[in-house]
């Protein structure tokens, strides 16, 4: 499958736009005392763990796509 130098930007931005989004939201759910009851983490926070966790992650791949699908049209 080929990647046109467009999409791959596009891909690439959005791994870049994962990567500025999430730890931001993430640090805001920690501060809210939804997360917290008593000390200990609530079914709350560790929902949102794992969505920015996985959205972390195929952030990055999505990225890493784009980066490689933006190269290889440039050598094109």
């Amino acid at each position: 499958m080929r990647i046109s130098r467009g999409m791959g930007l596009f891909l690439l931005a959005f791994g870049v736009w994962s990567w500025v989004l999430w730890p931001t939201f993430f640090k805001n759910i920690l501060a809210s005392e939804d997360s917290w009851s008593g000390g200990t983490p609530t079914p709350f926070l560790w929902v949102h763990l794992v969505i920015a966790t996985v959205s972390l992650v195929l952030g990055t791949i999505i990225g890493v796509l784009g980066w490689r699908g933006y190269r290889a049209a440039a050598r094109n």
